[in-house]
């Protein structure tokens, strides 16, 4: 049974015009947000800021991971019009960090990295000052695939390690921890000018112990970024929340997490991979010059 949250998870929600802004510009073009599908808690904050998260490859997810609100059902056809779409949104709306990310297409035959490509080609054509940040699906540990996203050259390639590996099962039962860790390993080894990213989020039940393992997991794979969150149940259908974990308890994760030699970690409850995620490269890049 989910618990009743606690003060510091509790969001105002607030409109604004730059909010109304977006979701026009969104539906003008035909667009989706991992932000409205996913739930977000940060959706007002970041619509308002004229940020977002771009959903491509449709609607429909071909997995069933227990925590996630994306609908799971028979994929859509891919919408060759989309990359298109996108950088004429991110051009009206004025973003200089552009974020894609997308269902997980196990029917596809390259599992939908070449639209990955598509849209970060297209972006780069529209502006090719824009930082292009995508969070990809496992691929199924297809490396060819990953490749062609890399050779599209994305500023940033984050891949959700999510949880620690004992909750696999439960959480992510079509997934695997070791694909997962290989593929951010790969990421460096495809291109070591790409920064990698991944992150975790805390409260499905999960031992301290295990969160630093995984944490060491991520960076020994290569990951420069990490993110660490709160778990929040979309709905009484998903997986229940089993703590709501105080932000000292975050805090002292991302202490750990620098000490390990990530580059960044954002660590906090309201916390997604997504969350500021042009001024965490912001002050990444500000560090190495």
């Amino acid at each position: 049974m989910n618990q009743e949250k606690p003060d510091w998870i509790k969001i105002k929600l607030s409109d604004s015009d730059e909010r109304k802004r977006v979701g026009e510009t969104l539906r003008r073009n035909s667009l989706r947000t991992v932000c409205e599908d996913a739930l977000c808690p940060n959706l007002y904050e970041c619509f308002g800021r004229k940020t977002a998260a771009f959903l491509i490859l449709g609607k429909n997810c071909t997995r069933h991971c227990t925590f996630c609100n994306i609908k799971k059902g028979a994929p859509q056809p891919v919408d060759h019009g989309e990359p298109a779409n996108i950088a004429e949104a991110v051009a009206e709306l004025g973003l200089a960090h552009a974020v894609i990310t997308s269902v997980t297409r196990d029917d596809l035959p390259d599992f939908g990295a070449a639209h990955f490509a598509d849209v970060i080609t297209a972006l780069r054509r529209q502006n090719d000052r824009l930082i292009i940040e995508v969070l990809i699906p496992d691929f199924k540990g297809c490396v060819e695939s990953l490749r062609i996203v890399t050779a599209s050259r994305p500023h940033i390639i984050n891949h959700n390690i999510e949880t620690v590996p004992r909750l696999y099962p439960e959480i992510r039962p079509e997934a695997s921890y070791t694909r997962s860790l290989d593929l951010i390993n790969q990421i460096q080894l495809s291109d070591k000018r790409i920064y990698s990213k991944s992150g975790i989020m805390l409260g499905l039940g999960e031992r301290e112990s295990e969160v630093v393992e995984t944490m060491k997991d991520i960076r020994k794979a290569g990951s420069r970024i990490l993110t660490i969150g709160q778990y929040l149940s979309p709905s009484s259908a998903h997986h229940p929340v089993a703590e709501y974990v105080h932000p000292d308890v975050f805090e002292d994760y991302r202490e750990i997490g620098m000490a390990m030699g990530f580059e960044y970690v954002a660590s906090a409850p309201l916390v997604r991979s997504s969350y500021y995620a042009g001024a965490i490269f912001d002050a990444i890049k500000g560090i190495e010059t």
